[in-house]
């Protein structure tokens, strides 16, 4: 299959990547860092040679640069599978967080998955298939001290991925709203959280790989996990 995976080069991205490289599909990624992006490619190599990986250096949260790396994809192969996980957190309050940071929440949390699955959907509709999956948050759904713009942004997505949903279903398309609680990645590092506190980026990886693995009259809506010991 061809799966697209924004915000790659690390965390979940890169979790979602190597998930999916075992089973060797033609990955195409895209992350800002081009290092860490091509540390990645390179790690996914190692473990499945046979896998074919297709990389760009895009920061998707502009609008160009979105829907340029969605025509390259589409350039090399239709997408059966879009994971829209760029995205970013910047803790604060709504009254007293700094002028811009709702602009730039909405940017990159919400305007890089609606850019890029427009600019994929007329080929995804033409095939009458396909799967995308939106990195919600907890935060889509329950407001929560410092969440402030963040957490705006996140019920954005929220809404739009319940809204695609309803609009594509006479295409056969599945819509998948990811909404995980805390996830032990870079941004949890030195927190001093116990990292065994909060769930696995892997743990989540699986979870996405199962709902792309049933029938196709069966689509997992919404996949909701916390940590065992509740939020933090």
């Amino acid at each position: 299959m061809n799966i697209i995976i924004t915000g790659a080069s690390k965390g979940l991205g890169k979790a979602f990547a190597l998930k999916f490289a075992q089973e060797n599909n033609q990955l195409f990624l895209c992350a800002r860092n081009t290092k860490n992006l091509k540390d990645t490619v390179d790690e996914i190599k190692k473990l499945s040679p046979a896998t074919i990986v297709h990389f760009k250096t895009a920061d998707v949260s502009i609008k160009t640069e979105a829907i340029k790396f969605a025509e390259w994809c589409l350039s090399i192969a239709v997408p059966n599978i879009l994971i829209n996980n760029a995205g970013a957190f910047l803790p604060g309050t709504i009254s007293e967080e700094a002028d811009g940071v709702l602009e730039e929440m909405i940017a990159i949390n919400l305007y890089s998955a609606y850019h890029i699955t427009r600019a994929v959907l007329p080929k995804m509709k033409a095939n009458k298939s396909g799967h995308i999956f939106n990195m919600c948050s907890i935060a889509s759904t329950d407001a929560y001290a410092n969440g402030g713009s963040y957490s705006i942004s996140k019920f954005a997505l929220m809404g739009f991925s319940k809204n695609l949903r309803e609009e594509l279903k006479q295409y056969n398309i599945k819509v998948t709203s990811i909404i995980p609680g805390a996830i032990y990645t870079d941004s949890w590092k030195g927190s001093g959280i116990d990292e065994n506190r909060i769930m696995k980026d892997s743990d989540i990886a699986e979870l996405v790989f199962a709902a792309t693995q049933l029938s196709p009259q069966a689509c997992v809506e919404e996949i909701v996990i916390r940590p065992q010991l509740g939020d933090l």
